[in-house]
C-alpha cells in the first residue's frame, strides 16, 4: 500500500487528510497520481495536470519520474507562498 497524505487547499478540496492506495501497477509519482484522478471528479480537479501539486515521497520532494514502493508516503500539496 501506498500512503497518500493531503495538505492545505488539496486536503480541503477532497474532505480528506490522507488514504491507502494498492501499490500494485504504480510505477511512479506520475502512476499514483494518474490512478488518483480516475477515483472521481473531486480527486480529478484538485490533481489536474494544469494545476501545480507539490510531492514528496518519503518526505523528500520528488517529481513524476520518481519510482514508487510499497509502503512509501506520498504528500500532496500546494505550493507554499509567503512574504
Amino acid at each position: 500500500m501506498i500512503k497518500v497524505l493531503y495538505f492545505a487547499a488539496v486536503r480541503e478540496q477532497l474532505g480528506r487528510q490522507e488514504e491507502q492506495i494498492p501499490a500494485e501497477g504504480l510505477q511512479t509519482v506520475g502512476d499514483l497520481l494518474d490512478r488518483l484522478r480516475e477515483q472521481g471528479a473531486a480527486h480529478a480537479e484538485a490533481l489536474a495536470p494544469e494545476r501545480r501539486v507539490l510531492v514528496a515521497v518519503n518526505q523528500e520532494y520528488a517529481d513524476a519520474n520518481r519510482p514508487l514502493a510499497d509502503g512509501d508516503e506520498v504528500a500532496l500539496f500546494p505550493p507554499v507562498t509567503g512574504g
